[in-house]
């Protein structure tokens, strides 16, 4: 057993592989009180092996419940997890999303490569937003994906930005009708309607604070240049 802080929520592991606790080596702390606990049955672990597609080792696959379960006590805390690979700049946090192969990974390597030492990458795949004063931040964590981009780190987020692979580069605002269609099919959704509820209502927030574009690039770093200059100025 051992406590993480993400997202400035205290939460206790209680863990049966060491695996996710080397894992979570950057965010553990030493706090005598939590937020909320999580831990996973010998059946829910059996129940995951069943459904993974790939051999994977039981502490891998236990990490994936225990990180699932967080994930569904999040909108108690006002938070809620988004798919996205999320770059800092300054004091601003842009998140990147997409799906599965289509580049975010590498747009936000043309970002390192554009801005050096000004940009820090977050989180590379499953970061969490969480409300605090009406504001959406945005934290690392140590569930990053394959690449292992994450920091133990969070910033306001500026904006999400879905990428398609396109010839030319070409940016534009999404509408928040259309805005919101996309983004729901990148969260985690949880199995309660009343977390669904929260989450929606937190999903509303964040977008009356955020602005949402849609970028079409090939993977040259005039992509960056041109997402970067426009996305950092804003709309909103």
């Amino acid at each position: 057993m051992f406590r993480i802080k993400i997202a400035e929520l205290v939460i206790s592991i209680d863990n049966s592989f060491d695996f996710v606790k080397q894992n979570c080596k950057d965010y553990i702390v030493f706090d005598n009180n939590y937020d909320f606990s999580v831990c996973v049955t010998k059946q829910e672990l059996e129940a995951e092996k069943k459904v993974a597609n790939g051999n994977y080792s039981d502490g891998y696959i236990e990490s994936i419940c225990i990180y699932r379960k967080i994930c569904k006590k999040l909108p108690d805390y006002n938070a809620f997890l988004l798919h996205s690979a999320v770059v800092k700049v300054g004091n601003y946090a842009y998140a990147f999303t997409a799906s599965s192969g289509t580049g975010k990974t590498t747009h936000i390597k043309l970002w390192k490569k554009l801005l050096g030492e000004k940009v820090s990458v977050i989180n590379g795949d499953k970061p969490i937003i969480r409300i605090k004063n009406n504001k959406p931040y945005i934290y690392g964590t140590p569930w990053c994906g394959k690449e292992g981009y994450n920091k133990n780190d969070f910033a306001e987020l500026k904006a999400i930005c879905f990428i398609e692979r396109g010839k030319e580069n070409t940016i534009e605002p999404y509408e928040m009708q259309i805005a919101v269609q996309k983004i729901v099919n990148q969260l985690y959704i949880p199995d309660k309607p009343e977390a669904i509820a929260k989450m929606l209502e937190l999903l509303d927030i964040t977008l009356k604070k955020v602005d949402v574009w849609h970028l079409k690039c090939n993977m040259n770093i005039s992509a960056a240049e041109l997402s970067y200059n426009i996305m950092k100025d804003g709309i909103k």
